[in-house]
């Protein structure tokens, strides 16, 4: 399931949260914004920046003196992974939020943005981003969680084998023809979201298509909750 909590818990076998949701326990993986700051819906990054502890601003990326806003998300900012110390206070902080997700009784977790660098103005490099994930699953494996890739489809091999993933969430593999860029390295541990305004064909041509994961599901891009007239919940 992605999306608000549904009448659905009881028929699936994984259910995906955000990492503020504490209405669901068990069988989840929890998803968390590893390397942005997310920082509220709807405000510019820039304005929603003052928001962040003062003495946690020099761990976003600038610009000119201002935090860099991610032009895929502009109400997100990104983390700089750019030194050791940087990622080390960073992981000192997301690592709370892991180790409470175990303690909430959830499975696993999933780490976003891990290809942020491509889009911070030169600011980041691979070598910052890799090195901070492999401590994300470190501490997740270590709360005896499983740790998974969000996306970012052509760094999956290396994601997986540097920095130990255990699965993949991914979203419009279809869409894109990437698919086996993820069940090549992970095999039928993916998990894949296809929404209705994006279909590159037939859904029953999408699920019999031999390309596409075993786990995938079909959501609207609102991720809407039943009794709207925009849900839409489809699997194979």
């Amino acid at each position: 399931m992605v999306g608000l909590c549904e009448d659905r818990t009881t028929l699936l076998d994984l259910v995906a949260v955000e990492a503020d949701d504490e209405r669901l326990g068990g069988r989840v993986a929890q998803d968390l914004e590893g390397l942005h700051d997310a920082l509220g819906d709807g405000d510019a990054g820039r304005d929603a920046a003052e928001d962040v502890d003062e003495d946690a601003l020099d761990l976003l990326v600038t610009v000119d003196g201002e935090p860099l806003v991610d032009p895929d998300w502009p109400d997100e900012v990104l983390l700089d992974t750019s030194s050791a110390d940087k990622r080390d206070r960073i992981v000192g902080l997301v690592g709370e939020w892991i180790r409470g997700c175990a303690d909430a009784g959830f499975d696993a977790v999933e780490f976003d943005n891990l290809d942020s660098f491509t889009r911070s103005e030169g600011v980041l490099d691979v070598a910052g981003n890799l090195a901070l994930a492999t401590a994300y699953v470190e501490v997740a494996h270590g709360a005896g969680l499983a740790a998974g890739q969000k996306n970012a489809a052509e760094y999956a091999r290396t994601l997986r084998d540097r920095a130990g993933f255990d699965f993949a969430v991914v979203e419009e593999c279809a869409a894109y023809t990437e698919c086996g860029a993820y069940t090549d390295v992970y095999g039928d541990a993916v998990v894949d979201i296809e929404y209705t305004d994006n279909l590159p064909r037939d859904w029953a041509e999408v699920c019999a298509d031999p390309a596409t994961p075993r786990s995938v599901v079909l959501r609207d891009r609102d991720l809407t909750t039943p009794g709207d007239p925009d849900h839409v919940f489809e699997t194979c």
